[in-house]
């Protein structure tokens, strides 16, 4: 039987360690593949180590056809809600899913309004509706929505967005693989990517020492600031200190004078 491994599917899948991945293989050797694995026509929806191992050793596998999927949009969507469900899954990984689940369902929001668009529509007097998206189409997700889907704050998302959009291919890796923190990764996705690349490459120290001296420099940047801002300040802070202290010497010139 044919089966096709769909590379945007198993990219949702995080690879199993070198414990899982040998205590699966000696799971299967011994006992065989028991459970079925799940295909959507010939698509592999779920089982991916199962059928690799599977496939390595000629282990005999059954297979079941889902009834939950339309379209291969749906069996993403399905994925999605599988990983984001679990614990083991990274704050930068959920923070991924939940962002691919945006995309799909604006995509589709669009193509429902696109054949809402090409299709006449009337109501059962005969006229047309109100303009405006179908009552089917997907509602837009905010950050927010994106947020709490995930399990993270809104400044989290952000960050994991300039990630996809700056970080080099090499930076992602590290924040995935946990070398790094969502925010260290940010901030060295704000360099040249040379620079970027020589980071990652230099291993995990490298990237952390990157990621600070960004923090640095913006730290110093914020500083000049305010020094640039801070004389028209200073300056009205001593004119209003000569003032209370004329005020001072008038009232004490005054006290004398009752003395006296």
């Amino acid at each position: 039987m044919h089966i096709t491994v769909n590379e945007e599917l198993k990219a949702y899948i995080d690879p199993l360690t070198p414990d899982e991945h040998a205590a699966l293989e000696r799971s299967l050797l011994a006992e065989g593949c028991r459970d079925a694995l799940v295909l959507w026509g010939d698509v592999l929806v779920d089982g991916h180590n199962r059928y690799g191992i599977c496939q390595k050793h000629g282990i005999a596998f059954q297979t079941l056809q889902s009834t939950l999927f339309s379209s291969l949009e749906d069996v993403h969507l399905w994925m999605i809600d599988q990983h984001l469900g679990r614990r083991s899954v990274s704050d930068f990984q959920r923070g991924v899913l939940a962002l691919r689940q945006r995309e799909i369902l604006a995509a589709r929001r669009l193509q429902a309004a696109a054949q809402a668009d090409a299709v006449p529509r009337v109501d059962e007097a005969g006229a047309p509706p109100d303009a405006g998206a179908p009552a089917s189409a997907p509602q837009r997700q905010s950050r927010d929505d994106i947020a709490r889907l995930a399990r993270l704050s809104s400044n989290q998302v952000v960050l994991i967005e300039k990630i996809q959009r700056q970080a080099r291919p090499e930076v992602v890796a590290a924040v995935k693989s946990g070398a790094i923190s969502i925010n260290a990764a940010a901030a060295v996705a704000t360099l040249p990517e040379q620079e970027q690349l020589d980071a990652a490459l230099g291993g995990k120290q490298e990237l952390q020492q990157a990621a600070r001296r960004v923090r640095d420099t913006r730290k110093k940047a914020r500083s000049e600031v305010a020094l640039a801002q801070e004389p028209d300040s200073v300056d009205a802070l001593r004119a209003r200190i000569a003032v209370l202290e004329a005020e001072n010497a008038g009232l004490r010139a005054e006290l004398a004078a009752r003395a006296a």
